[in-house]
């Protein structure tokens, strides 16, 4: 069975890849209805083909989210935070399925998407990819089996100099898999970078640290440190094409579900 697929924030790094391997017929089953850009982009009008390095496809770049999504099953949203929120809200209405990867989502943004979640499916991920969906699981597990061990665990992430949010999505994704593990509240032990006399380390606290520089497409390590070792978990994506694979991946999935939020877990395990 085909999908129709609408990308949202298609001249985008994420948005260029998507179009490229959907074009390129990465995920069988699937083709390119239309495709979205802030209003104010310079790419507005251009052909999404040509714009991915795939070659022309008619599918032209537009500032209008209804006419972008009219004949799609699905639209694929890795826009900006703002913009997501405002298009579930809309696309609840019109009953297109979601996958959503945009991250630095605030509180209230990611209400309006819960609310939208009640009429239409989405897919909610801060990452796509397989590797990274086994570290969350993984990390989970380590903080589990050495809570109350003495080890003080540290997140560090490395992405390219133009990324807007900080820490990442995925960075936090894993924070929260880790919190799981100890059984304790994220927003309460997250300590965000340190400069100047800040004191001793505490037991219970979770460390984040985000470099920024060059191209890095990726990098996350989860640090578990104690006297005497030093475990590490890490992932380096070496190309956004992993993470669209996944996204459009789980447009195949979502397409047809009954609404709901799902991640990336309920994804795989099928």
């Amino acid at each position: 069975m085909s999908h129709r697929i609408a990308i949202l924030g298609a001249a985008g790094r994420m948005g260029r890849a998507l179009a490229r391997c959907l074009l390129g017929g990465d995920v069988p089953g699937l083709q390119l209805a239309g495709a979205l850009e802030s209003p104010e982009h310079p790419q507005q009008g251009a052909d999404v083909g040509e714009l991915a390095g795939a070659g022309r496809c008619d599918v032209l770049i537009t500032d209008d989210l209804l006419s972008a999504a009219e004949n799609a099953d699905v639209a694929i949203d890795f826009s900006f935070h703002a913009a997501t929120a405002e298009h579930a809200a809309a696309l609840s209405g019109k009953g297109t399925a979601m996958v959503i990867g945009t991250t630095g989502l605030t509180d209230e943004e990611f209400q309006s998407i819960e609310e939208a979640s009640i009429r239409i499916p989405i897919v909610l991920a801060p990452n796509m990819s397989v590797g990274v969906n086994l570290l969350f699981s993984l990390a989970e597990q380590a903080a589990a089996a050495l809570r109350g061990k003495g080890y003080d665990i540290e997140i560090v992430e490395r992405h390219h100099r133009l990324k807007k949010d900080a820490p990442s999505g995925t960075a936090l994704g894993l924070g929260r898999a880790v919190a799981r593990g100890l059984e304790t509240n994220l927003d309460e032990v997250a300590r965000h970078g340190r400069e100047g006399i800040t004191g001793e380390r505490t037991d219970d606290e979770i460390g984040f640290h985000s470099v920024r520089g060059g191209d890095v497409v990726g990098d996350h390590t989860v640090i578990f440190a104690t006297s005497g070792e030093l475990i590490e978990l890490s992932h380096r994506a070496t190309t956004r094409d992993t993470f669209a694979i996944g996204a459009l991946r789980a447009a195949t999935w979502v397409a047809g579900r009954k609404a709901g939020l799902y991640s990336m877990k309920d994804v795989l395990k099928d």
